[in-house]
């Protein structure tokens, strides 16, 4: 006979997954209200409606246009297996009938440690993509087949004033990811850009949305290489003057030999970088480590400002 404390191996819903549920449901219809008017008063039809905010719920949910992306956190519990399923379909559902949106389009991801390149691994064929509109801009989507869409939605304010700042720019975006910071650069009038990234799959996938934006030409490279060797192989000389550096945590793809840790690799490559600045360049510098240090020494001489507060997306 099981005891009707221990982790049921067949699955099911506790009372308290329920009651995480309806608390779920009153936080999302909060946050849904405080935004409603962002679709049609200020143009925004991508942001996020939850981060977290409970911590036994640790899931992210986003919005994309008429779609939900929903992403989950690893945390401690004391759920089984298949008990947890159960609960990750209750939450799922839950978004769906609080958002009043399809089960159709919402999207589940979980999100574990990062482990090599993971983040950037296709696990899906179902080819979900779309296009969505963001400061007058387009960007191509995937909600299905990579554990990121393809536009990261915190960074969003970063986005705009970078292309407040690209105006007659040489503009360089490191770790370019799907090149959403190159298309606002570009369209801010960077007489030119250079996106450098790994992935050829990112890559095509960037020149597509500098396409969707009419923005295509050939002030506009895109470089297949590791950040930190694409610096050190750069000629010298002031060569940027705007710049974005996103790095993820930590990376060992099987592209190359070496493995990224942004915390003990990130003085060298900002060093290396400023050294391709030309005199009063800026360089917007991103990381989504919680635990990560900013090494101030090796820095010496450089004018440093934290703008967490004024670029994070409410």
């Amino acid at each position: 006979m099981q005891n009707p404390k221990s982790p049921q191996a067949f699955g099911g819903l506790t009372t308290k997954a329920y009651e995480q549920a309806e608390l779920f449901a009153r936080r999302l219809t909060a946050r849904a209200r405080h935004l409603r008017r962002w679709p049609t008063k200020r143009g925004i039809t991508c942001f996020r409606l939850y981060d977290r905010d409970v911590p036994e719920i640790p899931l992210v949910v986003d919005r994309y246009q008429d779609c939900l992306h929903l992403a989950e956190y690893e945390r401690p519990h004391d759920r089984s297996p298949a008990e947890h399923a159960d609960w990750l379909d209750l939450m799922a559902k839950t978004a769906a009938e609080t958002l009043e949106v399809p089960k159709a389009k919402v999207f589940m991801k979980r999100r574990e440690r990062q482990r090599g390149m993971s983040q950037y691994e296709r696990f899906s064929e179902q080819g979900q993509t779309f296009v969505v509109h963001e400061g007058g801009l387009q960007f191509r989507v995937n909600l299905s087949d990579y554990l990121d869409t393809g536009l990261f939605l915190d960074h969003r304010i970063t986005r705009s004033v970078v292309r407040d700042a690209a105006a007659g720019k040489r503009f360089l975006n490191l770790f370019g990811y799907t090149g959403s910071f190159t298309v606002y650069a570009a369209a801010g009038g960077a007489t030119a850009t250079t996106t450098v990234d790994l992935s050829n799959t990112y890559l095509q996938w960037a020149e597509e949305n500098l396409q969707l934006n009419s923005l295509a030409g050939r002030e506009h490279r895109f470089v297949r290489d590791d950040a930190l060797n694409f610096l050190k192989h750069h000629s010298s000389g002031a060569a940027y003057d705007l710049a974005v550096v996103d790095p993820p945590t930590f990376s060992n793809s099987k592209m190359t030999d070496d493995i990224w840790d942004v915390q003990h690799d990130h003085a060298e490559l900002l060093v290396r970088l400023i050294a391709l600045m030309s005199p009063g360049g800026v360089i917007y510098f991103s990381t989504n480590s919680r635990r990560f240090k900013l090494d101030e020494a090796a820095l010496a001489g450089v004018n440093v400002r934290e703008i967490s507060r004024q670029t994070v997306p409410e």
